[in-house]
């Protein structure tokens, strides 16, 4: 059976990222090499995953040899620094769709859930005040000084270089829900 992933700010190619966000690579092509290890350790080639912005800081011909290498059904959420995105050789077929915002309606363990998707961190979303869950990313490892409800960080900066499973923002909403 299918599963579903999230993941944000990969950055992939990008060698300042490392300096940044102090990430443990001694450089690009070493954490490049890791980023794709821990994503197909956990998505498998039928699974559907979400990027949540900032996937590669690379030309469209670098970004095209990290997707053919990755797992999983992709869908990303543009995030401010896709510029390969509009590059002419990037191959765009790579993703299923390429949206700024996705209202995601999907079920778990028998009950609808909605997911807001976006590159940013917001204060409020469709649904918040009934149950949604919105997820981002582009803060990396920034801690975010307000109480967002049910909002989670799926970038790999706070979540051990890997994407992050339904199942998991599922057991983190619940935490939410029994913490408030």
């Amino acid at each position: 059976m299918s599963k579903i992933f999230f993941t944000a700010d990969t950055h992939f190619y990008h060698a300042n990222i490392i300096r940044y966000c102090n990430r443990p690579f001694s450089n690009v092509i070493n954490m490049n090499t890791k980023l794709i290890e821990k994503w197909n350790k956990k998505v498998k080639p039928n699974d559907t995953i979400y990027i949540l912005g900032d996937f590669a800081f690379c030309n469209g011909e670098l970004a095209n040899t990290i997707l053919q290498r990755l797992n999983g059904k992709k869908h990303l959420i543009r995030g401010n620094h896709d510029h390969f995105l509009t590059r002419k050789e990037f191959d765009k077929s790579h993703f299923e769709w390429v949206k700024d915002y996705h209202l995601l309606k999907t079920q778990h363990k028998g009950f609808k859930v909605k997911l807001a998707l976006s590159h940013y961190p917001m204060y409020s979303w469709d649904s918040k005040y009934h149950g949604s869950i919105h997820l981002y990313g582009h803060v990396h490892d920034t801690e975010i000084e307000v109480d967002l409800g049910k909002s989670f960080n799926v970038g790999v900066d706070v979540n051990d270089f890997a994407p992050v499973s339904l199942n998991k923002i599922m057991e983190r909403a619940d935490e939410y829900d029994r913490n408030k």
